[in-house]
C-alpha cells in the first residue's frame, strides 16, 4: 500500500476535498447532537416510542445523504423529513394491512357454506338405503375401484357398476331436493361427472 492509497482510505485525504469531508462530518455530528433529542420527541409525540428510534435513524440517514440541502437552522428541515418518513411508514403499513386482509379473504373458507353443503350431502346420503350408501362410500370415500369394491360387496364388477350407477342417480335426486342453493351447482357437477 503506497502513500496515496493510505490517503484514499482515510479521512485525511490531502487537499481541499479531505478538508470538506472532515468539515461535513463535524457539522453533521454537531447537527445530530443538537437536534436528535428534539426530533425524537417530535416523532414520539406523533407515533409513539415503538417507532421513534427507527424514524429518527431514517431521518438522519436522509440528512446525511442530502447534507448539502440541509439549511441553517436544521431543526425545522429535520422535523419535516421526520414527518415525511412517518407518512411513508403509515402508507406502507396501510398497504401491508390491505394486502394481508386481501390474502386472508382468499385463504379463509366460508365455513357456513361448507357446513350447509356438507349437511345437504349427509341428508341426501341418509335418504338412501344402507346398500346404496355403502356402494358410494366404498368408491367415493374409500377410493376403491369398482372391481375392488365389488369384491368387498361380493358381486361381479358389472353388477357393482349397475348398482353404483343407480345409487348415484338416487343421490343426485336427493340432493336436488336439498334446501341449500349452493348444493345445486354441486349436484350439476356430480351429475356431469357421473354421466
Amino acid at each position: 500500500m503506497g502513500v496515496s492509497d493510505h490517503f484514499l482510505l482515510s479521512d485525511q485525504t490531502p487537499g481541499r476535498r479531505g478538508q470538506a469531508v472532515t468539515d461535513d462530518s463535524h457539522r453533521f455530528t454537531t447537527m445530530y447532537d443538537e437536534c436528535r433529542q428534539r426530533v425524537w420527541a417530535y416523532v414520539v409525540s406523533q407515533a409513539g416510542r415503538q417507532v421513534a428510534d427507527e424514524v429518527v435513524s431514517e431521518t438522519f440517514a436522509i440528512a446525511w445523504r442530502r447534507f448539502d440541502d440541509v439549511p441553517d437552522p436544521a431543526l425545522p428541515w429535520l422535523l419535516g423529513v421526520a414527518r415525511n418518513v412517518l407518512r411513508d411508514n403509515i402508507r406502507a403499513e396501510i398497504r401491508r394491512e390491505s394486502l394481508a386482509a386481501e390474502l386472508r379473504a382468499w385463504t379463509e373458507e366460508d365455513h357456513a357454506e361448507w357446513v350447509a353443503e356438507r349437511l345437504a350431502v349427509v341428508n341426501a346420503l341418509a335418504s338412501l338405503t344402507q346398500e346404496e350408501r355403502e356402494l358410494l362410500i366404498l368408491v367415493a370415500w374409500q377410493g376403491l375401484s369398482p372391481r375392488d369394491a365389488a369384491r368387498v360387496i361380493g358381486c361381479s364388477p358389472a353388477a357393482f357398476r349397475v348398482r353404483l350407477h343407480r345409487a348415484r342417480k338416487r343421490l343426485v335426486q336427493a340432493m336436488k331436493t336439498a334446501p341449500v342453493a349452493r348444493s345445486q351447482s354441486r349436484v350439476r357437477n356430480l351429475s356431469e361427472e357421473w354421466s
